[in-house]
Formats: C-alpha cells, sequence, structure tokens
C-alpha cells in the first residue's frame, strides 16, 4: 500500500537518482517483472485497475527533457530513509492490508488509503509540496486559458501545521467525512447535465462546515502562528509563490513579488483533494463533464483556501477581506457577518491596520525556519507604508540595475496595457552589464481581475489600471513570450519605455529595439543564449522551453 501511495503521487514525477550522470526515470506500473523488458500496464489514471499480477518498474526516459512536463523528484538514501520513517516504521491504523481498485474506492484517497497513519501521508505531502503542487499548476489541468481562469495571477501558499491539523490529530474525523470528501473524478463520460449538479460542491460545503464546527471545539479561540508550518529542514518549501502567465502558470519556492492580493493555507484533506481532482483523476482528453466538473470543483478548492486564510486575519476585517477578491460576484458581496461560516477569534496580534501584510511578515520574517533561506523579494515586495526608490541616473552596479527595476513596479503603465492587450504576459530580459557578464531577469505582469469566479466572462473581470508587473530574478515559467536584450547603457532608456509609453511611434521604435522578433535573423542565437543560461542555471530542474507561445507577429 506504501508503493500504490507512492506510484499514484509519482507518476508524472521525473525521478533522478544521482545528479551525475543526470539521468531521469518514471515509475510505471508494468505486467512483467524486473528480468524481463518493461510492458507498461496502460490505464487512463494511476489510480484504475491494473489488472491481477503488476509489478512497479523505473523506466529510463530517453525522450527530450522539456520543462513544461520535467517535474523532478530526487531518489536517493536519504528518500528511502525518509519513506521509511513515514510509511514503514510507524504504526498504522489498521493491520496493513490490499484495497481494491473500485473506482469509488480508488477515486478517494481518504479511502483507499485510510489504514496509513494519516501524519504519515500528509508530511509526505510537505516534504514534496513543491513537487505535488507543481503537478498541477504545470500539468495538462492547467493549460489553456479556461482552465486558469480559476485562479488569481499571483498568490501566495502556506501549509497547516501536522500538529494543528485536526485530520492528523483526529483520523476518525476524517473516515466519517469521506463520502463528503468525494471528488467529480469517479467517472470520466457522466452526462452534461450532471456537470452543473451541486452534488460535489454541496459535499464539500458539509465537510467544511464539519471542519469548522470541530476547530470551534477543539480551538475555540483560534489560531496562531503556530499553526503555520514552518518546515522541518532547510530544503523544506513552507511558503509557494504561484504565478498565472494567461494561459500557462508556474509555482515557485519562497515568496517572490509584491504582497499577494490573496493568499492559501491548505491543510491535508485540501491538499490531496487538489492533487486527485486535478492530477490523478483528470482526463485531458475526457468529455465535456468531466472538464466541467474539474473546473467548478476548482472554484470550491481555491474558496476553501482563500477562507483558510481569512480566518488568521482580525474578525472584523474577515469579510471585507473576502469582498475585495470577489467583486461582482453577487453572492459573496450580499454577505453579512451572520452569513460566514468562521465565526471564531484569531490567536494572532496585530498592531497595525493593515493584517494581511502584518501576518505575512510575521510568517517569513518571524517563523519559518531561518535555514530555508526564503525571504521577501528585494526588487518588488515593500513594506507598507514603504517607498519605491528614486530611478537611478547611471547603471554601473547590479545594486543600480535593482533600484532602476524597483521604481518601476506601480500599477497600470501604458506599457503593460499595451504588452497584455497583444498577449504578452511574460518576458525574458538579458541585461549586459559593464563587465560583459549578464543579468536575467522575468517580467511578470500580474493582470487584475475583479474576481477569479467567473468560467466564461473572464474579460469583463479584467482592469488593466490596476495591473502590476514583477521583476523576477532568473528564468521563470516554460512557455516564452519574448525576448529582450538590454546593454547596460541603454537601461535609463529602456526603463523609460516601461515608465511611460504611451503607444506613439517613438516608444514602439523602442520594444522593437529591445526585444527580438520571431522573424529577426539573431533569433536562434538569442534562443541559444537563453536557454544555454538556464541549463547551466538550474541543471537539474531545467528543459527544453516551448516557443509555441512567442509573439506571434514578426516585428
Amino acid at each position: 500500500m506504501t508503493a500504490r501511495y507512492l506510484y499514484e503521487h509519482y507518476f508524472l514525477a521525473h525521478i533522478n537518482f544521482l545528479e551525475i550522470p543526470m539521468e531521469f526515470y518514471e515509475l510505471v506500473r508494468s505486467s512483467t517483472s524486473a528480468s524481463q523488458p518493461i510492458e507498461v500496464i496502460p490505464t487512463l489514471r494511476p489510480f484504475d485497475d491494473p489488472g491481477k499480477t503488476f509489478y512497479y518498474r523505473f523506466r529510463r526516459i530517453h525522450s527530450t527533457i522539456v520543462h513544461k512536463t520535467h517535474m523532478v523528484v530526487k531518489f536517493n538514501d536519504n528518500e528511502l530513509t525518509r519513506v521509511n520513517e513515514l510509511f514503514i516504521e510507524p504504526q498504522w491504523l489498521e493491520r496493513p492490508h490490499d484495497v481494491g481498485y473500485e473506482s469509488e474506492m480508488s477515486a478517494n484517497p481518504f479511502r483507499s488509503f485510510s489504514q496509513i497513519p494519516v501524519r504519515s501521508r500528509y508530511q509526505f505531502l510537505l516534504d514534496h509540496n513543491h513537487y505535488i503542487i507543481m503537478t498541477f499548476i504545470r500539468g495538462p489541468v492547467c493549460r489553456g486559458q479556461m482552465a486558469l481562469n480559476s485562479i488569481h495571477d499571483h498568490f501566495w501558499v502556506m501549509f497547516q501545521d501536522p500538529d494543528y491539523d485536526l485530520t492528523v490529530q483526529n483520523p476518525n474525523f476524517l473516515i466519517e467525512q469521506a463520502d463528503n470528501l468525494r471528488m467529480p473524478i469517479e467517472s470520466v463520460s457522466e452526462s452534461i447535465f450532471k456537470s452543473f449538479s451541486d452534488e460535489y460542491r454541496n459535499k464539500g460545503l458539509a465537510y467544511y462546515k464539519a471542519k469548522e464546527a470541530l476547530t470551534n471545539k477543539v480551538y475555540p479561540k483560534g489560531f496562531g502562528i503556530d499553526a503555520i508550518w514552518k518546515g522541518n529542514r532547510p530544503e523544506d518549501s513552507p511558503l509557494l509563490t504561484i504565478n498565472r502567465h494567461f494561459d500557462s502558470a508556474s509555482v515557485n519556492r519562497g515568496v517572490m513579488g509584491e504582497l499577494t492580493r490573496t493568499m492559501w493555507v491548505l491543510d491535508y484533506p485540501h491538499i490531496e483533494r487538489l492533487y486527485y481532482a486535478l492530477v490523478a483523476g483528470y482526463d485531458v482528453y475526457g468529455n465535456l463533464s468531466h472538464q466541467l466538473n474539474a473546473r467548478r470543483y476548482m472554484d470550491f478548492l481555491r474558496i476553501e483556501g482563500e477562507a483558510n486564510f481569512v480566518a488568521y486575519m482580525p474578525e472584523n476585517k474577515r469579510l471585507d477581506i473576502l469582498k475585495s477578491w470577489y467583486i461582482g460576484d453577487d453572492d459573496i458581496e450580499d454577505m453579512t457577518d451572520e452569513d460566514r461560516i468562521n465565526t471564531r477569534p484569531t490567536q494572532v496580534l496585530y498592531k497595525t491596520d493593515h493584517p494581511k501584510s502584518e501576518f505575512i511578515e510575521q510568517v517569513v520574517n518571524h517563523h519559518i525556519l531561518k535555514s530555508t533561506g526564503i525571504a521577501f523579494d528585494d526588487i518588488n515586495y515593500y513594506k507598507q507604508g514603504e517607498q519605491p526608490p528614486k530611478m537611478p541616473t547611471e547603471f554601473s552596479t547590479a545594486k543600480d540595475i535593482q533600484d532602476g527595476a524597483r521604481s518601476l513596479t506601480a500599477p497600470g503603465t501604458g506599457f503593460m496595457e499595451h504588452l497584455v492587450d497583444h498577449d504578452l504576459n511574460m518576458m525574458h530580459i538579458r541585461v549586459i552589464n559593464p563587465d560583459g557578464e549578464s543579468t536575467v531577469f522575468t517580467l511578470n505582469i500580474n493582470r487584475w481581475h475583479d474576481n477569479a469566479n467567473s468560467m466564461f466572462t473572464e474579460s469583463k473581470q479584467l482592469d488593466s489600471s490596476k495591473d502590476t508587473i514583477d521583476f523576477l530574478s532568473g528564468m521563470h515559467g516554460s512557455y516564452i513570450n519574448v525576448f529582450g536584450i538590454v546593454n547596460y547603457v541603454d537601461l535609463p532608456d529602456f526603463y523609460d519605455m516601461i515608465a511611460n509609453f504611451d503607444g506613439s511611434d517613438t516608444y514602439k521604435a523602442k520594444i522593437h529595439k529591445y526585444f527580438i522578433s520571431r522573424s529577426d535573423e539573431k533569433f536562434w542565437e538569442t534562443f541559444d543564449w537563453f536557454q544555454n543560461y538556464f541549463n547551466e542555471s538550474e541543471p537539474l530542474t531545467a528543459g527544453l522551453y516551448d516557443l509555441n507561445r512567442y509573439y506571434s507577429k514578426p516585428f
């Protein structure tokens, strides 16, 4: 059952045993044992029945490594020790036994793996939370505009500490709620009319209300900062950053970019449902019913993560915060304090009138393990009341370049509006320094949405006057929108373009000067430089970039 749990979570992983040689493997189910060539058992989903006799096998990946599907997990002696610590050594909740593959059982991990200690399952997911979140942020479910308009363009994710997770402390509660934790993945070919059934939404809401009732009983005074997981090891990721790039998305360790508008807090049942509903149980070739069900369920999971975060805010601020994320959503805007499910206080002590920034600064600066190295972004993050620096008059040092970028993060410039009008949400920029070395930035546009609760009318939720831009150090994303090259002597002119772009021919000429058209004779030379930079800076996780979304019109 441990092997089954690992397989169902690792079936998309590119597994690396030793960084040298740089080889990757995938975990498969085979009808043949290790003494014979691998014969992969084809099933639609990793929890489908593989038949009576099968073997878990590692198969080497020989195809070209492309970044959009390259999600790396290290398998080494430390990982083997950790698997034993989590799954083999602890006393299980039941005597270990095989479980069948009937769809109602196998599509519900809270039933199929109920014998494995909840703490073991949750700690495994926390150990690998970057990979787990990456599987749905970069996986098949998050390809295309309609799938991605269920999330905001930029948000941070935190995790409930296992010692404060009620499903870890009270496994019977999880078993009792197993039916309410069912997901719309038991079938991939239901009637289109069932797509708009509220069955799974109502079950999820019933679970959430039961969880809140139990939390109110066990923690009547609410949670403090200690209830946020701080990490156990230097390599842990107690905070993650999600960036949407219109029709793709990326996840990075730490808190990147400006203060995010929304944040999530995930507990064990939440992260497990995200994974099974959007990764293990998602069929990219499924019919419209299946895909609509997955999309609607994602809305509910997003709201639950946001609600978990809001519970840490002052009681008198919670409703206003929630409403600020759902502008134009009648169900949210009509809510009153009497409608709130979460009514318990918080143990977090606030000293300012800006609880969101105060909370995340407490978490990052004073709570999480210092050895993780996670800190706020030097370019994009501003403390409450902090003002942007003045634009430098010359650019002779890396700090000058950074200060110039930091001065340009105000919302709603003409440059950003021009870019998003042309479906450019992300630019990779090479700055050539005085010493001949290069500094690489990813310019990422954070598009404002009044709310992310609309499946078909995203354009009506946008407000370009509130869009912001983050200057992210290094290479981000899997799809290149456009390359840019700037010599340090041209930085004043380049930054002027970003700050003052007005659509005139003069400023359009600057775009042509600094950005590389797909018809440029230096296009492939430029691509090779960026690809080689990526390969050298992140040798384990780098892969070939996808150019299918490069700006389509030659200029």
